[in-house]
């Protein structure tokens, strides 16, 4: 049996480019205004389980991430990393998850790729902060869980060694498979995409995205089955509605404040007691300090 590896990845907005139409009146990201990309701390993750696959000949990393069509883009970038196989969770009824609702269908998910012996994600996605989509998803598989993971020092067995970044320093911990792990930014970096797997996966398509392109790659597909990363609903995960969505999200949003800074124009100061002086009291008057 083989040793296998959950990777839970996310497409998100880049929160480092936040412009004025960042937020929508209702609350949520407007992600149509915002660049997509992989979310940084689940390559982190991504490369902590590719590094049990250099080391270990039976390891399989399979990716899964949640949202619209256009999410597909994170698989395959987990493809071309090294990853064997992706699941695009997705439908309407997944619109508006809070973490409660996100880490509901991320379990049943996992729930189905049973038996699994890794299952490991980011710490957090930037563009909720929460941290808490990896711990909600253990305690409903009834798994062990690490946080803050930095490395896998040991998988030789049916347990793994992990090293953990804390505040003050690092805790090794030994535990049982099978273990979800969240991965600290501190952990190391993904490695770049590998030229040959980006030949051999550049063609891997949802079955929508399929039916919204004019070229039929109906041959390609029946020669390499690999290519096609499926797309799992509500029915195919057979969960409750009423978890889903808006409907299963407690997390209700009351206020938005969107806040912009905007570039001013450049002050130049000299180290004279005077500039001082005025530097601060502008500083004051500004309530920057004070």
């Amino acid at each position: 049996m083989s040793f296998r590896i959950l990777v839970l990845v996310k497409q998100v907005p880049d929160t480092r480019n936040v412009g004025e139409n960042a937020m929508k009146a209702d609350g949520t990201v407007n992600r149509a205004a915002l660049p997509a990309i992989f979310n940084p701390e689940d390559m982190n993750a991504l490369e902590m389980a590719l590094k049990v696959k250099d080391e270990r000949d039976d390891a399989q990393v399979i990716v899964l991430t949640m949202g619209p069509s256009r999410a597909a883009d994170v698989i395959r970038e987990s493809l071309y990393r090294g990853a064997d196989k992706g699941y695009l969770i997705t439908d309407r009824k997944f619109a508006g998850s809070d973490t409660l609702a996100t880490s509901y269908t991320l379990a049943a998910a996992a729930r189905k790729l049973m038996p699994f012996n890794l299952l490991i994600a980011g710490r957090q996605a930037i563009d909720g902060d929460t941290a808490q989509v990896g711990p909600q998803v253990a305690e409903k598989l009834n798994l062990p869980q690490v946080t803050y993971a930095e490395e896998l020092q040991d998988v030789s067995g049916a347990s793994v060694i992990v090293k953990r970044r804390l505040d003050r320093g690092v805790e090794t911990v030994k535990v049982d498979t099978p273990v979800v792990l969240t991965v600290h930014s501190s952990a190391e970096p993904c490695r770049p995409r590998n030229a040959k797997r980006l030949l051999s996966f550049k063609h891997a398509r949802t079955v929508t995205e399929l039916q919204n392109e004019v070229k039929d790659y109906t041959s390609l597909y029946n020669d390499r089955p690999y290519l096609e990363i499926e797309e799992w609903t509500a029915d195919n995960l057979k969960v409750d509605d009423e978890w889903l969505g808006l409907s299963g999200s407690p997390t209700k949003v009351k206020k938005i404040e969107n806040v912009v800074f905007k570039q001013k124009d450049s002050v130049q100061i000299t180290g004279a007691d005077e500039d001082l002086d005025k530097l601060m009291k502008d500083l004051v008057d500004s309530h920057v300090i004070g």
